[in-house]
């Protein structure tokens, strides 16, 4: 059996994923899944990369160690890949003690050879991103991949030679113009970073202890290209040694690589420079594919625009989202979620074409002959003669089609065949009309053959459908009783049983009303991320001199005592001492607070504001307070009564 590697980026254990993260392993699932079918012994590897600056960081402000950080998240993250039916071998963690151990030996081994060398290293740095860049690089003096600020670094650090590997680097690319894929991503690493000359790359830290240690040299942590490329090989038995576990001998060189376009230079550059200095084999291809964005904006939590997959499960259910995203997300660009398209993808592809073709058909075969499957092949005109042949050659063609587009990793392409033929397949009951062959009974036969028709290219559609929309495929096959579902059964137009009979027909998907579900949604968000008040702050009043400012008195003051207004509800009447005076000052602060608690606080007053009175009390003075939408607060001093204020 001829084998087939293939992996997902591992997945950062910052954050829970959201839907564009997660349509990654969809992807990946879709591909492993087909391979599978066509009679593959494929190894599917995905998983978390758990080491960093960043990570460290969210640790200290939440208030745990790394490793409890990295177990939660991580376990999260296998969660969705599980609830999301991801179907992968095995599911690897880089705080794993294997891993761990083959990272140190591979730094060891290339520092050895001389690959790696120690330096120090001073520039531009992005936290989110973990990389350091040069002012050449930077956009605007900000960071080119994620946009965000920078800051200056400098630290000791060792550094892999990526120049010495440059010019090998592009002959691979030139003699295996399939590396790299699709083809614009080829260009852009060549033209954005080969032609104007690869820097050494940094590869370990100093400023944190979050990662893997240099053994050799305490102080060092293996920084992240190392540490996380390295699991593709280190997850199936990889030996700096030579003592290559089975699995690796097996199955590397990898077929594809699955990541996507935002680290196509750590896989296309990083990674196989990595490689040629262990003198291993580079894998077969990168496949890089785009974004999937909220309308046209990347997603972002600053931006609120995240969709989670496990919030579109809920509202849609699991083939549902699985499909849209498979569907939605050309080859070579970005594709777009919103929520209008999937109610339409769901309305359009899933309940009308789909899973109207099944209901019709396992209902009609109910109907007019008990549920039994009769024999085909009773063909009574010429046209007849030519409907029959165009659906059965179509659904020929559409396994052809499919799996081409699935050798070329152009799934939403597959799926289009795919929806092509089960397009057909409605077009063919309007063609033949069944319910008018039942009315006459030298029909009976002509009409067994056009429902036989309908169940064999749902059969052979099923199959094509268990690599995208699995659960469905099954509930398919069970209702109209399906028992050749083999990939290779699906190459032929007979694999329905005559005699048998169809299951029960349930609907596969309900439609959708729109506004109602669009509502339902929109109020769910509320209630589950509601969105922080916007607080209109006022117009900075108008410019004043230092003469002006330095007319005003502002002294510490402490309050003695606090009454509430006898004839406002809204105001204090508080007592301060300032210096060896009291003063009384009228407050409208008492909605925020219990006048006992003010007592013993040292606020900072207007001392020399005029005395006026306020609901037929005196005030002789005002206090400071700093307010916020509905929230206020005393400026405050720890001060004796009476300091000035400057």
């Amino acid at each position: 059996m001829e084998k087939y590697y293939i992996t997902t980026a591992i997945a950062y254990t910052s954050r829970i994923p959201h839907i564009g993260n997660v349509y990654e392993a969809i992807l990946t699932d879709s591909i492993a899944r087909y391979k599978r079918a066509e009679g593959y012994d494929v190894y599917f590897l995905t998983g978390t990369d758990e080491h960093g600056q960043k990570i460290q960081d969210q640790a200290i402000e939440e208030g745990i160690t790394p490793q409890e950080h990295v177990d939660h998240i991580a376990g999260e993250i296998r969660k969705i890949w599980d609830f999301m039916n991801v179907s992968y071998d095995q599911f690897i963690r880089t705080t794993d003690e294997d891993h761990k151990k083959v990272v140190q030996k591979i730094f060891k081994k290339l520092y050895d050879q001389g690959d790696i060398y120690k330096g120090a290293y001073e520039g531009a740095y992005c936290k989110p991103c973990e990389s350091f860049w040069t002012e050449t690089q930077l956009n605007d003096g900000k960071c080119p991949d994620c946009g965000g600020a920078v800051e200056q670094a400098k630290e000791e650090a060792y550094f892999l030679k990526l120049s010495n590997y440059a010019d090998r680097l592009v002959e691979h690319y030139n003699t295996h113009p399939e590396f790299i894929s699709p083809e614009s991503r080829k260009n852009e690493m060549i033209n954005n970073f080969i032609k104007p000359g690869l820097q050494d790359l940094c590869v370990s830290r100093t400023s944190f202890d979050w990662g893997i240690p240099v053994e050799f040299d305490p102080g060092h942590v293996t920084y992240v290209w190392i540490d996380a490329l390295s699991n593709y090989i280190s997850a199936i038995g990889y030996d700096v040694d030579g003592n290559h576990g089975e699995k690796y001998n097996n199955y590397w060189p990898a077929d594809v690589h699955v990541i996507g376009k935002d680290i196509v230079r750590f896989h296309t550059i990083y990674w196989p420079i990595i490689l040629m200095a262990l003198d291993v084999e580079l894998p077969k291809k990168v496949l890089g594919h785009p974004w999937l964005l909220t309308g046209t904006d990347k997603m972002s939590k600053s931006k609120g625009n995240v969709v989670y997959a496990h919030d579109l499960v809920e509202y849609f259910g699991l083939d549902a989202v699985r499909y849209y995203v498979l569907r939605e997300m050309p080859y070579a660009q970005d594709g777009s979620f919103t929520y209008e398209n999937m109610i339409s993808r769901v309305n359009t592809d899933l309940a009308n074409v789909l899973g109207n073709l099944v209901n019709r058909t396992v209902a009609m075969v109910n109907k007019y002959n008990d549920g039994v499957i009769q024999a085909p092949g009773v063909v009574l005109t010429e046209e007849e003669k030519a409907f029959d042949e165009d659906l059965i050659n179509l659904a020929k063609v559409t396994v052809e089609t499919v799996t081409a587009k699935m050798n070329e990793y152009k799934v939403a392409d597959a799926l289009e065949a795919l929806w092509t033929l089960l397009r057909r397949s409605n077009k063919y009951i309007d063609e033949t009309c069944p319910w008018i062959l039942a009315k006459e009974e030298d029909k009976k036969d002509r009409l067994g053959t056009v429902l036989y028709n309908l169940l064999e290219s749902i059969r052979i559609s099923s199959v094509l459908l268990e690599s995208f929309i699995p659960d469905t495929a099954k509930k398919i096959q069970e209702q109209i009783n399906a028992v050749n579902v083999s990939f290779e059964s699906a190459k032929s137009f007979d694999g329905t049983v005559v005699g048998s009979k169809v299951g029960v027909g349930e609907p596969l998907f309900a439609r959708i009303d729109e506004a109602k579900k669009l509502e339902e949604i929109a109020a769910d968000i509320e209630k589950k991320y509601p969105k922080e008040e916007k607080i209109e702050y006022p117009e900075i009043k108008p410019e004043i001199t230092f003469d002006d400012f330095s007319k005003i008195d502002f002294r510490v003051a402490e309050i003695i005592s606090v009454a509430k207004h006898k004839k406002a509800d809204r105001l204090l009447v508080l007592q301060l001492k300032v210096g060896d005076d009291t003063r009384q000052v009228v407050s409208g602060i008492a909605e925020y607070f219990d006048p006992q608690e003010l007592v013993g606080e040292k606020v900072i007053l207007v001392a020399n504001l005029k005395p006026v009175k306020l609901r037929g009390e005196k005030s002789e003075g005002m206090i400071l307070a700093a307010e916020s939408g509905k929230d206020l607060k005393l400026v405050t001093a720890d001060m004796p009564a009476g300091s000035t204020v400057s």
